[in-house]
């Protein structure tokens, strides 16, 4: 009788702690009619804007930048707690000018009047013809614009709304529709914000009196020289209830583009790497089988003993490389990268990284690369005494140091670039200086750690004995020549991501909001097996040619999807962005390089491992 009574229990307060339980940043709040919500600004983005093809700029700018001239708060301009995370990725939030009280509808209220001087007027209309979007958050979450998916008739809610439009007119009037939800409890939950902005060439300046009808005549700016462009920013607030309960609010927003694409290009991918699995199978067992077979078939009282193909270098496999120390660096370090990408689409997968919860990727991923730099150099130290090397202060100086400086020297330089163009996309002094704090403090003495475990468990044992005089490599057959294998070996990896690939490259330049990690983790599971298997079939086709120098050969060959992602990254520039300015190109393409060489690491490091493992 026990048992049972413990069960019910035990269920019963699971239950009622599951009931309790949100994930950090995404705790539901509840208003009561009349009281006041939270309406905060975040960054001015550039975007594909509604019918916009190609991407104008890569520079966001903060909501109360000067040469904008919007209207602040009467308290002050305060900024909002964000997250590391958040940080890094680009917000910059602070406190709205617009007051807005749950349930209570607004017509036509004035925010406040401004004068634009010509020179800003200029900024405005560079702004407005690189289709700048402006974000606001009504309790958190992100006010859209409503829009219909034309291939599929599906209505979702896009990120931001129009700085301005097409023609070139300032919108300065904004509808503000807030659907809510009304609780058991008489509360009310904030559970969609869309904002449908207009420009209205007002005939008077006088916001005691504000007009919001239809005019004829839309607001543009006069960039004349000792032109005064007067005129006043309104808002109407309208309340709208909704049967959207608190925790869907968001799926109007994660909106996955045409799921049947991605479903068609996983279920390709997956028929693509069954193939190659069966195929490198069958012909590495077929020709090593008989191969064997071949040799012990042989006479061993014969003087003459005839070898051929691989078997000729079976004393030369595991000679050491040329510069160990610099593959062992990186194949720590790629390992590194691996967890952190595996934990962080687990999470991401499960739910657990809340939209709500802003720059919350960003954060578990930084933390992820932290706290498993004792991943990073055990791999790189066990990898490293396996190929006999012997230098571990420098190793643990390389693992701890090479990787990360080359990522922050490029991030640095790209930071000054933002700097300079006074984008509110550079990263502040004290969170660099937080980085550089979790780098010294955190992971190198983690690296440190993780290099004496490595130490303490040795190098994996060497099957066969190293001849003392290195055999002559003949020359190679074109195909394994190093381009046309790097291109030939990456080729399959490469297209077996090629469709997330396209959607992350729209999340991260064009400010598309992407949430399928579920594809994205299952994806990624399949570009490991098609590279696995690509890299097994080239190193035997290298052994049979009598090249021993399988190591580096196998590390570049897994790594060669990222010369095809920076060819596809050239075409994505060219076909899908228009930038303006010699600093959007800049930021792109070194962006671009952090990316493909993460890639190149990542998809590289697992080479050498399987083959010192299974040899």
């Amino acid at each position: 009788m026990c048992l049972p009574r413990l069960l019910a229990i035990g269920l019963i307060l699971s239950h009622s702690l599951v009931s309790a339980f949100y994930l950090p940043g995404a705790a539901p709040k509840d208003y009561r009619q009349g009281e006041d919500v939270e309406v905060d600004v975040n960054v001015l983005k550039p975007g594909l804007g509604y019918e916009a093809e190609n991407l104008r700029s890569l520079l966001n700018y903060d909501y109360y930048d000067e040469r904008f001239d919007f209207c602040k708060p009467e308290s002050g301009v305060r900024s909002m707690r964000s997250s590391l995370g958040a940080i890094l990725f680009g917000d910059r939030i602070f406190n709205g000018p617009i007051k807005v009280k749950m349930n209570v509808n607004e017509t036509c209220k004035a925010i406040c009047g401004v004068t634009v001087e010509p020179q800003n007027a200029k900024f405005i209309d560079e702004r407005i013809r690189e289709d700048y979007s402006i974000n606001w958050l009504v309790d958190g979450l992100p006010a859209g614009e409503v829009k219909e998916d034309t291939n599929t008739g599906e209505v979702f809610y896009d990120l931001g709304f129009d700085l301005g439009n097409k023609d070139g007119s300032l919108n300065n009037h904004y509808e503000i529709v807030i659907k809510y939800h009304v609780r058991p409890n008489g509360f009310f939950r904030v559970v969609g914000v869309t904002v449908w902005p207009s420009s209205l060439h007002r005939p008077t300046t006088d916001i005691s009196s504000p007009q919001c009808g239809n005019h004829e005549r839309p607001l543009k700016l006069s960039e004349v020289e000792n032109s005064k462009n007067k005129f006043y920013y309104t808002y109407s607030v309208n309340w709208e209830e909704s049967s959207t309960v608190w925790a869907t609010r968001w799926d109007n927003y994660l909106r996955i583009y045409d799921p049947r694409i991605h479903t068609f290009s996983l279920i390709n991918s997956l028929v693509m790497v069954i193939f190659l699995c069966a195929l490198v199978s069958s012909l590495l067992l077929k020709t090593v089988k008989g191969d064997i077979s071949r040799y012990n078939a042989i006479d061993l009282d014969e003087d003459v003993q005839e070898d051929y193909g691989w078997k000729l270098v079976h004393g030369e496999v595991f000679r050491t490389p040329k510069s160990p120390i610099l593959l062992s660096v990186l194949v720590g370090n790629g390992t590194q990268l691996c967890a952190m990408i595996g934990v962080t689409l687990v999470f991401a997968t499960l739910g657990f990284l809340s939209p709500s919860n802003r720059g919350a990727l960003a954060t578990v991923m930084l933390m992820s690369w932290t706290f498993f730099g004792i991943i990073g150099g055990y791999m790189a130290t066990r990898t490293y005494m396996t190929m006999g090397g012997t230098d571990q202060r420098k190793l643990v100086f390389l693992t701890s140091f090479l990787l990360p400086t080359f990522i922050f020297a490029v991030v640095f330089i790209l930071n000054l670039i933002l700097i300079f163009k006074e984008s509110s996309g550079a990263v502040p002094f004290g969170t660099m200086l937080v980085i550089v704090i979790l780098w010294f403090a955190i992971s190198v003495p983690l690296i440190s750690v993780g290099a004496w475990l490595g130490k303490k468990h040795g190098g994996l044992p060497s099957l066969l004995r190293v001849n003392q005089i290195p055999r002559q490599i003949p020359p190679p057959p074109k195909y394994l020549r190093p381009v046309p294998s790097i291109l030939a070996t990456g080729i399959l990896p490469f297209g077996a991501a090629f469709i997330e690939g396209y959607f992350l490259f729209s999340s991260i330049f064009a400010a598309r909001a992407y949430y399928a990690f579920g594809f994205l983790a299952m994806t990624s599971g399949v570009v490991a097996l098609t590279t696995a298997t690509v890299t097994i079939l080239f190193v035997y086709f290298l052994l049979c040619a009598e090249d021993y120098r399988w190591h580096w050969r196998s590390f570049i060959a897994g790594g060669g999807s990222a010369v095809w992602l920076l060819i596809y990254g050239t075409y994505y520039w060219l076909s899908r962005l228009s930038l303006d300015s010699f600093a959007s190109t800049i930021l792109y393409f070194g962006y671009l390089i952090i990316l493909a060489s993460i890639n190149f690491i990542v998809t590289g490091m697992p080479s050498p491992l399987m083959f010192y493992r299974h040899c």
